[in-house]
């Protein structure tokens, strides 16, 4: 930090000469004093934003070339994928804790249900292919664009009918946590 702080006084300097403009003709423009400005350039005083949007103003430029910001890192994210036999899975979340959100692929051969408990709560769409869900009692087919959601103390397993793979995204969170869409009632009023 100190040293992008450090580098403005010269950059406003280089900036203002580059555009043929005196300290006197800046301070007009601006309204900041010529001492506050010789100041600046010399690095004897810290810039601040109530003087560097005037000044960035005067001269046309985004604040960011004033203060010379670094760039903007790579949003994407680098996912790493888990195999585990017939099944992909992909973290989609990065923080330990909370609401984790998981892309899977589980191929065909991910058809014999082994039903397991454990402690949270699970919401499941469909992306593709259809998903066989047991949970307790119920044995149900969900098709492309489904959801499901369940207290994972319940006995559950979900994979592939046998047909094909199929690919969902998971949200998983603490026991008590529960996934919660909100949408306007149909008809309007809300």
């Amino acid at each position: 930090m100190d040293e992008v702080l450090a580098a403005v006084g010269p950059r406003l300097r280089q900036i203002r000469r580059q555009r043929g403009c005196t300290l006197a003709a800046l301070s007009k423009t601006t309204g900041i004093a010529v001492s506050t400005l010789s100041r600046l350039e010399s690095g004897q005083r810290r810039p601040s934003l109530e003087l560097l949007l005037p000044i960035a103003q005067a001269h046309q430029v985004p604040l960011d070339e004033l203060v010379g910001a670094p760039p903007v890192g790579d949003p994407r994210v680098r996912l790493k994928p888990i195999r585990r036999g017939d099944m992909t899975v992909v973290p989609l979340t990065q923080q330990p804790g909370g609401l984790q959100a998981f892309k899977m692929i589980m191929g065909a051969g991910r058809s014999e249900p082994d039903p397991r408990t454990h402690e949270g709560y699970e919401w499941l769409y469909v992306l593709s292919g259809n998903l066989r869900l047991v949970l307790a009692e119920h044995d149900v087919v969900l098709k492309v664009g489904e959801v499901a959601e369940f207290d994972t103390r319940l006995p559950h397993w979900f994979g592939s009918t046998g047909e094909a793979p199929v690919e969902i995204l998971s949200l998983f969170g603490p026991q008590g946590e529960r996934m919660h869409v909100r949408a306007k009632p149909k008809g309007g009023s809300g």
